[in-house]
């Protein structure tokens, strides 16, 4: 046999499961000849799927058995499957696809599923592929991998806005970078030899992108440098409620890695920035980086009980963000 009896794919991120799977199928060359079925775990498999998992022939047409969501499937469904694939036929290859969350760094999967003769033996195959899905940790890497493949270079700030913005979701991920490849001039392509190069300007395209450059605006903020403030916060100002809870998620994300680096953990971030952010941490200390927390937590809280508009809070938490970092420099 050419390929696996079976595969298991356990992945909560269905682009990264179907991308995944067609590396396979090219690798083992199951070319457009093979038929495709694909089943969902939301029904009861009907008889042709029985069907095509068991039949067997000398001159019967090559295909690939796609089960969706297969995790939902019942026990009793689980077991005639699994006896069913004691036998595997040579002329079909069956995909399981487990959709199932992870916790803790482990796929939740049935418990029934997980105890089957079929899985334990795929297992011993290594016919089980295991990925967690797209997560903030793999974001970036994935964005640049994607980017590169595609044709697309992005500036520093560009990148870190678009990993900050986008959802953590491979197809989301897929479609801004097709959009931004719409941006290429017609009768040049990007490719890996000449990148198309993407600057914040850019990412206008997206609908989750705000005006301002927020990057800049929290270097300002952090360097408590109020006019540049204000006029970065004027670049966003009809883009107000967008704006403040964009910032209030990456100002969350930047205390909590502040917080990481003066406890002595280790924080993904550019080598470059690391000394510097270290020292901010020092000045600001675990107290002033509470406080900090406190005012996010505090203007989510005033925006969402109807204290305060985001305008207002906007402007609010610019200033008292100001006040906490220059007294962390002083």
């Amino acid at each position: 046999m050419s390929h696996p009896g079976f595969t298991f794919l356990i992945c909560p991120d269905s682009r990264l499961l179907q991308a995944h799977m067609e590396g396979l199928l090219s690798a083992a060359k199951a070319d457009s000849r093979w038929e495709r079925h694909v089943y969902w775990g939301d029904e009861e498999p009907p008889p042709r799927f029985w069907e095509q998992l068991t039949l067997q022939g000398l001159f019967g047409t090559p295909r690939v058995l796609v089960a969706r969501q297969a995790h939902m499937w019942p026990a009793a469904i689980w077991k005639k499957i699994s006896a069913a694939l004691g036998h595997p036929s040579e002329q079909c290859w069956p995909f399981f696809c487990l959709e199932v969350a992870w916790e803790r760094g482990q796929p939740k999967i049935p418990a029934h599923l997980a105890k089957l003769r079929c899985f334990a033996y795929a297992e011993q195959q290594g016919w089980i592929w295991r990925n967690e899905g797209l997560t903030e940790r793999g974001l970036r890497r994935h964005v640049q991998e994607r980017a590169t493949a595609l044709g697309l270079r992005f500036a520093p700030d560009a990148l870190e806005q678009f990993c900050a913005s986008v959802p953590v979701a491979a197809q989301a991920v897929e479609n801004e970078l097709q959009k931004l490849l719409l941006l290429a001039p017609a009768d040049t392509p990007p490719s890996a030899a000449s990148p198309l190069r993407v600057d914040v300007a850019m990412l206008a395209t997206a609908s989750w992108s705000p005006d301002c450059n927020v990057f800049a605006l929290i270097r300002h903020l952090e360097a408590a440098n109020l006019p540049a403030v204000w006029k970065e916060l004027e670049r966003g100002r009809r883009d107000g409620d967008s704006l403040i809870f964009s910032l209030l998620a990456l100002l969350a994300r930047e205390f909590r890695q502040l917080w990481q680096l003066l406890a002595g953990e280790k924080v993904r971030m550019p080598p470059a920035e690391t000394g510097a952010k270290l020292q901010l941490a020092r000045r600001l200390g675990f107290e002033g980086l509470s406080q900090g927390l406190a005012l996010l937590m505090d203007t989510e809280w005033q925006i969402k009980s109807g204290r305060r508009s985001p305008e207002q809070s906007l402007d609010f938490l610019a200033a008292e963000l100001c006040r906490l970092f220059a007294r962390g420099r002083s």
